[in-house]
């Protein structure tokens, strides 16, 4: 099993015609997703953020490009369980990175932080675990 980047991901799901090399590169990433790969957590953050802020993509379109990654039987992805509950969260307006920090401290009583408008959005997803504001 080999472990795929952000690149690869992009150039799988994405179709950017105003790349020169794109057309050549997803041929290749389409093959390389083709084998038995790994997606680890900080690849699935930069890949989010490249869909939003690179190529625009909308929080619905984020959200099902990455549920269709997971659902992909020969990808194995990092902590498969709290990337699910991430992206659901994110659908349901979480900020996917908050969201991934959340669903990967699912192990812990709580998750602390600064961030009162996190701990307020948790809340109102029932989010586990809690999130509390430091005081």
């Amino acid at each position: 099993m080999r472990a795929v980047d952000t690149n690869v991901l992009a150039r799988f799901f994405i179709d950017d015609p105003d790349d020169p090399q794109a057309r050549r590169q997803r041929l290749v990433a389409t093959r390389l997703m083709q084998e038995t790969v790994f997606v680890t957590v900080t690849v699935l953050l930069e890949f989010e953020w490249v869909m939003r802020g690179f190529y625009e993509l909308t929080r619905a379109d984020t959200s099902r490009v990455l549920k269709a990654l997971c659902g992909l039987e020969n990808v194995s992805v990092e902590d498969r369980e709290g990337v699910l509950s991430a992206i659901e969260w994110h659908e349901r307006g979480m900020d996917f990175a908050d969201a991934l920090h959340l669903g990967r401290s699912r192990r812990c009583e709580a998750l602390v932080t600064f961030d009162r408008r996190l701990a307020k959005r948790a809340a109102r997803l029932r989010a586990i675990p809690a999130v509390e504001v430091a005081r």
